[in-house]
């Protein structure tokens, strides 16, 4: 005999979440749910290089001692990820999950973990800061030494995977993030707690191109009040240069890059001049022009192409006795710099800078600010917003010509 029809069930079950069980209680209940469980998620997953991604459930498993698992919001599209993709990295490996541009929420931490804690919004680092290995205390870099032997690897410090595709196969971590998956696992010292009010779809950009550009204007070259910049690139990476030289004052920032469209978006990040290389005078070159420009050449230089030529024009564009070039595009493998040592000798630098200079866990939170406050643009940078399902369409913005970030929502 039925005692309960489903009206009645229904009903039942509505009086007694809304009236005896608190809505924060059933949240906490279902992330109790997954603790300690491995999750079965969405993924965009590189099988092999130089071939779109596949979206794919796969399974993450539950973090381990000093380790995070986060559910991703949104993820952007970096060059460097489609670097990789490409083949051209030394260091890529396939399978993997790539992705390295997030925010989302930590899920569950493992044991030993301090710094975070369940329901944090969170950014991962590629850069990690454990705070006590010789790079971290000797505070002449924001490079860290905890788990980057593993992380090149694409495997978590105990050397194994949190993910396996469909078929039960391991898949690769890409710099410690993976963020092109909903649910993630990094190291405690590769990820941050942020204020919860700073919205996700945009601060996930502070996780790599922005900070990148802007920390290399205002940390790595620590650009001063009336020196003259010269940048080389104007995607994310030398826009967010741009805007930091510009925050400290240069008296002149100029941005080379071929693509003309790229000059009316370069001057709302404060550039005050434009050059396309290949419309110079016949037998000019860049570095003619830039020291005809600039009386001799430039104080600073940022190289955000990644071309080993171009890094060698950058340099050499520099003021003789005092210039200094940062390197901060990353170049194809088995690729190197040159210039006559003369260069050198004459009082030029030639330096480069990772994540801008940035530590990230104990810095981040000043750059969450002056977004907030509106001292440092982000939003300026989303040009595009898509669905993750949409992954490879994003990959396509990229390299349209006109796109600067697309940021993907799970």
């Amino acid at each position: 005999m039925r005692l309960f029809n489903s009206t009645t069930i229904r009903l039942f079950h509505r009086t007694f979440t809304q009236n005896i069980v608190p809505p924060n209680a059933i949240t906490k209940l279902h992330k109790m749910s997954t603790v300690g469980k491995p999750i079965n998620c969405k993924a965009a997953v590189s099988y092999k290089p130089n071939a779109p991604l596949v979206l794919d459930t796969i399974t993450v498993d539950p973090p381990k001692s000093h380790e995070v698992r986060i559910k991703i919001i949104n993820t952007a599209i970096c060059h460097t990820d489609a670097y990789t993709l490409s083949g051209k990295d030394a260091e890529g490996l396939f399978p993997c999950v790539l992705g390295h541009e997030g925010a989302g929420i930590v899920e569950s931490v493992g044991e030993g973990v301090t710094s975070v804690k369940v329901g944090d919004h969170v950014i991962p680092l590629y850069t990690a800061e454990c705070g006590v290995c010789k790079f971290c205390k000797s505070g002449k870099t924001n490079l860290c030494g905890s788990v980057r032997a593993t992380q090149g690897k694409g495997v978590m410090p105990d050397g194994t995977s949190r993910f396996h595709d469909s078929k039960g196969q391991s898949l690769y971590h890409f710099m410690g993030c993976s963020t092109f998956s909903e649910y993630t696992v990094v190291a405690d010292v590769s990820v941050v707690a942020i204020d919860q009010t700073a919205p996700l779809e945009s601060v996930c950009l502070l996780g790599c191109g922005v900070t990148t550009g802007y920390g290399a204007a205002i940390k790595t070259a620590n650009v001063q009040k009336g020196d003259t910049v010269a940048v080389f690139g104007a995607g994310t990476v030398g826009l967010s240069v741009v805007q930091g030289a510009h925050s400290r004052g240069a008296s002149r920032i100029i941005i080379v890059d071929i693509n003309d469209n790229k000059e009316t978006v370069s001057r709302e990040f404060g550039a005050t001049d434009f050059i396309n290389p290949t419309k110079l005078s016949e037998g000019q070159t860049i570095v003619d022009k830039l020291v005809e420009m600039t009386d001799g050449g430039l104080d600073f230089t940022f190289d955000c192409t990644g071309n080993v030529d171009v890094m060698r024009s950058a340099l050499e564009a520099c003021h003789k006795g005092w210039g200094q070039s940062v390197i901060i595009g990353v170049a194809d493998a088995g690729k190197e710099i040159s210039t006559r040592p003369f260069q050198l000798v004459t009082g030029r630098v030639w330096k480069g800078s990772a994540f801008g200079g940035i530590k990230g866990r104990s810095e981040m939170g000043g750059l969450i600010k002056d977004y907030q406050e509106k001292k440092l643009k982000v939003d300026e940078f989303i040009t595009a917003r898509r669905p993750f399902s949409e992954i490879n369409e994003g990959f396509e913005d990229l390299h349209n010509g006109t796109c600067l970030r697309t940021v993907l929502k799970f």
